[in-house]
């Protein structure tokens, strides 16, 4: 077994095992000879031999640690009182050093009544101070406070723990909810590109059938077309729902570990986007919108380049989103795609002359053209949708490509 593996078979453990060997420690510490009265020594009171009280004294002061996270407040209470009973009588083991771990514990793990806990043990070690000074050497006061105020900083030690932890946990919960707001818009997002899509062209050429009943070839063309377009979006739903799917893809530990930063979110949100082949992919995306009777040419220049991170997958939406706007409001209208792969960035521009029915837009209800600003953003690029001076629209998007290799 690995130190790793080891480790983690630790953490799995309960807490009360995990405590289990500290109290041992302090419980073998102080029944070990030569740790005999080596204690903490406050008040001066002259040492004496352990008898049966020292024994119960010594249990009281070891034996709680074992459920110091689990009971804090039991804890710190048995540990004091043993802590008493041992300084009173002079026993001064090894056992009584474990006050401050009772002390820090408390601080740390204590949940509730928290001040109340501190006032009364303050209060508490009032008379026990004054009867160590009796029975005692007659330590000076200022002993006392020094003491008093080590025992404090035990304490305020466990509250900063405490508090480094809750905001620890704070922050996590803020990264998980970032990453579930930005899971939710991608997943809208995605929703939005696939069904808005196919089903718009299957919408335009199902009303274009509904003309061609005297021409049986060419409806059963537009009926092959729509029954294509179909597919392609149960197929493309069908990914989707497999990238949603949390068993989808599942590998080692380190894959699926808990983000710890937001950076790491992005990442891993970056590393689920489906990548999308862009010649074999746009050539059937501008196909598909022929078939629906849009009038498209399309140009594409340059060579890809073999891995270019998110960029492919991006001006595939961006022509995507610019097509399915053609068909909507600016159908029968000439279209023009032009796709150029640069080293560093691709360039997209998808145009119409505004020729065709419906009324021109560049952007609909603005939910895809929204997506798709931000999605150019995230990578670095610039993006634009305005009304051309023909009474078209023109889209245009400037994206980096970022090689993964």
């Amino acid at each position: 077994m690995t130190p790793e593996q080891a480790g983690q078979v630790w953490r799995r453990l309960d807490v009360t095992v995990r405590d289990l060997p500290l109290g041992l420690l302090f419980l073998i510490g102080s029944i070990v000879p030569a740790l005999h009265a080596n204690g903490t020594v406050i008040g001066g009171v002259p040492t004496r031999p352990t008898d049966l009280l020292a024994v119960v004294a010594i249990l009281l002061e070891c034996l709680p640690l074992v459920v110091r996270r689990r009971w804090p407040a039991v804890t710190l209470a048995l540990v004091t009182f043993g802590f008493a009973v041992d300084e009173l009588r002079g026993y001064h083991t090894f056992a009584t050093t474990a006050l401050p771990i009772a002390l820090l514990s408390a601080g740390s793990h204590l949940e509730r009544h928290r001040r109340t806990c501190m006032v009364v043990l303050s209060v508490a070690y009032v008379p026990l101070a004054v009867a160590l000074s009796r029975l005692g050497t007659g330590e000076s006061p200022e002993e006392f406070v020094t003491f008093y105020l080590a025992l404090v900083l035990a304490w305020g030690a466990g509250a900063w723990l405490r508090s480094t932890r809750a905001a620890e946990a704070d922050r996590r919960r803020r990264v998980a909810e970032d990453t579930r707001t930005a899971e939710r818009t991608r997943i809208a997002r995605e929703l939005h590109d696939v069904v808005t899509h196919h089903v718009t062209a299957m919408v335009v050429q199902t009303e274009a059938a509904r003309y061609l009943t005297a021409a049986p070839d060419r409806l059963d063309q537009a009926l092959t077309a729509v029954t294509d377009t179909g597919r392609r979006a149960i197929t493309d739903l069908r990914h989707l729902l497999d990238l949603l799917n949390p068993d989808h893809g599942t590998g080692t530990a380190a894959d699926t570990a808990e983000p710890r930063t937001a950076a790491e979110a992005g990442a891993a949100r970056e590393a689920a986007e489906p990548r999308t082949p862009p010649v074999g992919r746009l050539l059937t995306l501008v196909e598909q919108t022929r078939r629906a009777g849009q009038p498209v040419e399309f140009t594409e220049e340059g060579t890809p380049a073999e891995s270019t991170g998110s960029a492919d997958l991006v001006a595939y939406r961006v022509v995507q989103e610019s097509l399915t706007n053609a068909l909507k409001y600016a159908h029968g209208s000439r279209t023009s795609v032009q796709v150029c792969h640069g080293e560093r960035e691709i360039t997209v521009e998808v145009s119409t002359d505004g020729s065709g029915s419906g009324t021109a837009s560049p952007g609909g209800s603005g939910r895809g053209l929204a997506g798709l600003r931000e999605r150019v953003g995230i990578l670095g690029g610039d993006f634009s949708a305005d009304r051309s001076s023909g009474g078209g629209f023109v889209v245009r998007a400037r994206i980096p490509a970022r090689s993964t290799t």
